[in-house]
């Protein structure tokens, strides 16, 4: 449970420090007074990184040389002092990032979302690492292991194609990399479809296997990168047999997402045996009567912060038992 969070620097915030209930907290405000700030902080604790910054130094305030985040017993700091690093601790202890993550989970809905019904495969691949981050220590360690891997394969293909003379090492060298990717691939392979599985949404997976690489070496040479392989991988977001970003309505692909959402919440403490924190993000004004009513039935059931412009859009029996905190 999270009871306090204290912002050293943390974009719009100086010094600040929250207080939250084992309940429910709605945090109320207009616009750009910080309250997804918050949200960014605390997802931040429970993922490693930003979801919003396009680079991590931009959660730094302005003017600033550092930030940091620290609860009870966690603390990121951001360091810009000479180059820029990100220290992780847990009790005061220094961790690796993929030591940190997992020590807080946390599930966030906000309106950005969206895109996991409507964009490209990248957007639910990435998803997907969120969400089995939290839960896997070993598909943490795929995901760094294969990542790593891929890009020391691709550097190898474009070197193979640029040279007149492929050569025994570079055979060797190939074999190396397919049988690191082929061991972390699995990993990643099986966790995505077991959590696919719970979800009862359709994996269209890549599998990476010997043949496999073998039948496409050739066009793998010419594009210089590897063909197939989990970094590959697709799901589809469907309701009954309609595939919602090809056929949904914009509510009914929002709807989906906060469907998986609550998947989502359902499957992390299936494996952990924890609820994670739910962290909703301004999606009063995207939901309409019904859906916050379903989110009035959720939140009781484990510790949730909130965010709102305006009051009103929260159902006036919502409002007994909360926690209120006001920004302007």
């Amino acid at each position: 449970m999270l009871q306090k969070l204290i912002l050293q620097n943390f974009r719009s915030y100086f010094h600040k420090t929250f207080e939250f209930s084992d309940k429910a907290t709605l945090i109320v405000g207009p616009n750009a007074v910080g309250k997804t700030n918050i949200i960014e902080a605390i997802y931040t604790l429970a993922i490693g990184k930003s979801f919003r910054a396009e680079k991590e130094q931009d959660v730094i305030k302005i003017d600033g040389n550092f930030a940091s985040i620290t609860t009870e017993n966690l603390e990121i700091l951001f360091d810009n002092r000479e180059r820029f690093t990100k220290i992780y601790r847990v009790n005061g202890v220094g961790k690796r990032q993929m030591d940190f993550v997992g020590n807080l989970r946390a599930v966030l809905f906000c309106p950005q979302d969206i895109e996991i019904a409507t964009d490209g495969p990248s957007i639910r691949r990435h998803y997907l690492d969120l969400v089995l981050s939290q839960v896997y220590k070993d598909y943490r360690q795929a995901i760094s292991i294969y990542e790593k891997a891929l890009r020391q394969r691709n550097r190898l293909l474009w070197q193979i194609r640029e040279s007149s003379e492929s050569g025994v090492h570079s055979s060797e060298q190939l074999r190396y990399w397919d049988e690191v990717l082929i061991i972390n691939g699995k990993i990643i392979h099986d966790r995505r479809k077991d959590y696919l599985s719970y979800l009862n949404l359709p994996y269209d997976h890549s599998i990476i296997s010997t043949d496999r690489l073998g039948k496409y070496a050739h066009e793998e040479i010419a594009a210089a990168t590897t063909l197939v392989g989990p970094h590959r991988d697709d799901f589809k977001v469907v309701v009954g047999n309609k595939n919602i970003k090809s056929f949904g309505s914009r509510g009914e692909q929002r709807l989906a997402v906060f469907n998986i959402k609550l998947g989502e919440l359902a499957y992390i403490e299936k494996i952990t045996g924890e609820k994670p924190l739910l962290l909703l993000d301004d999606v009063f004004s995207e939901l309409d009567h019904a859906n916050r009513h379903m989110v009035l039935k959720i939140i009781p059931k484990q510790q949730t912060i909130m965010t709102t412009t305006d009051l009103h859009l929260v159902e006036q029996k919502m409002l007994f038992g909360l926690e209120l905190i006001t920004l302007s």
